[in-house]
Parts: C-alpha cells; structure tokens; sequence
C-alpha cells in the first residue's frame, strides 16, 4: 500500500471529474467558483454531460480557466459510478476529486481543494471529505455508520445521530489517485445510490483510512429517492447488492471485531 506524502505542494496535480444531468446552470456558477477560489490547486476539470443540454453558460471568464477544461458528451446516460470511472481513467495527476453539480464553494473557507488534498497527503489517507452543510450553515448528514436496516430505520424515523463514521458521502471527495487506481474506482454495478459506500469500504479494508479536512461546502441532499418512484427503485436495489456484497459482510466482521455494536 502506497500513500503520497504531504509536502510543501501538496496540493499539485488535482483532476476533478463533475457529471451534469442537465445542471448547465448549477455547472457554471460551480466551474466560476472553482476558479477564483481553487486555481491555484486544481491541474484539470472533466466535466461530463451525461444528456444533451446547452453549454452555453460555460464560457470561460476573462483571461480563460485557469485548469484545463475537459467536455465529455455521453452517447447515452451512464450511472453515477461509470461517469466517474471514464472520466477518471488513467489520470496522471496526484489526487483524484468526485464533484457533484450542486455543490458550492464558500469564499470564507479559502482554497477548499488545496486543503482537502492536503488531507488526502496524509500518512494512511485513503479518502479526504469536507464538511457539508445546507444554505444556512447547518451540518448535513453526510459522514454515517454503516448502511444496515436498523441504522436506515433509527435515521429515517428516529432521527438518530451517527455514533461513528464508517462512509462518507461523494457529492465531494477527493482521493490519492494511487488509492483511486488501487480499488479501481467505482463499483459500476451499482447504478445509483450506494456507491459511496462501497467505496468507502473498500479502501479502509484495503488499510486505508476516512479522513476529515478542515473545510466547509454547501451540498444540501435532494433525496430523490424519498419522493420519486424511480430514484426510490434504484436505491432499493443498490442496497440489496451492498448487503450481498463481500465487502460489506467483511466490513461488519472487522467491526464487531473492534467492539462496535453493529445491528
């Protein structure tokens, strides 16, 4: 196992992949703000249209971008894990970062991505993840226990509070790409829903570890899944495979091993 180490640039050499399903607009202010507040660390932005939308919004400020901007027009919609995987492929850059459309950058916190690969630089690191919080500053639910039918009922219904984090959430992450290319990315068999947690476990069973950068987005959940069939469909089949999943059984082992109360 191989981790980079942190030096005075660590923060060089930073692709981040951005899938669009018709966010043109959330696209724009997202690729504005990465500019003025992250230029200095990311190296090259893949923005993938995984349907057909206008780019008209995507002209790029006075003086250009100041990263290489990299324009993928999908054939035909893929999943969340496969854009990813494609746009990340062979990347030559140090770290990877998983971006989604609708998230924003908050000028206050300074160069989030340069602080987050400069978690992602850590000995052991295997994935650097933000805090999120909504438009009003409140922290989201997005660093959780493992995925099991009771957690999901004591958080849906109860309202209950992670008592560890065992994955992250991927609407912003970043990854030494050694790391990335080690577990291969993500897991296309799932299509939607889940693959962040797979992920996630994953590499900590590869010895890896979830580690917390001292950095703020805005990322509010839509949790589309709560409201349309077709999402709530999806998701109902994601966690089916997780749950059958030889790294999930391995990653409820390892944790009761360690005294954890896993129902």
């Amino acid at each position: 196992m191989s981790t980079p180490t942190d030096s005075p640039r660590a923060m060089d050499g930073l692709v981040v992949s951005i899938v669009s399903h018709g966010h043109a607009q959330h696209v724009a202010g997202l690729l504005r703000q990465l500019a003025d507040c992250c230029g200095a660390s990311v190296s090259r932005v893949v923005l993938t249209l995984n349907i057909p939308e206008p780019d008209l919004l995507l002209a790029p400020p006075p003086g250009g971008w100041p990263f290489a901007l990299q324009l993928v027009r999908n054939a035909a919609p893929l999943g969340f894990g496969a854009n990813h995987n494609r746009a990340l492929a062979g990347a030559p850059e140090r770290f990877v970062c998983v971006l989604n459309p609708d998230v924003q950058l908050l000028p206050g916190e300074g160069d989030a991505m340069a602080a987050l690969c400069r978690a992602a630089a850590g000995a052991g690191a295997g994935i650097a993840y933000p805090v999120q919080v909504d438009a009003a500053g409140v922290e989201q639910d997005s660093r959780r226990e493992l995925t099991t039918p009771l957690s999901l009922l004591r958080r849906r219904l109860l309202r209950g509070k992670p008592r560890r984090c065992d994955w992250v959430n991927a609407a912003c992450v970043v990854l030494p790409t050694a790391v990335w290319h080690a577990v291969a990315g993500f897991d296309e068999r799932f299509f939607m829903y889940c693959e962040d947690v797979d992920l996630s476990l994953r590499v900590q069973l590869r010895g890896w570890r979830l580690v917390p950068a001292p950095v703020r987005i805005v990322h509010a959940g839509q949790c589309a899944s709560s409201r349309q069939w077709l999402h709530f469909k999806w998701h109902v089949q994601s966690l089916w495979r997780l749950w059958r999943s030889p790294g999930y059984a391995q990653a409820r082992r390892q944790l009761r091993q360690l005294g954890h109360i896993v129902p």
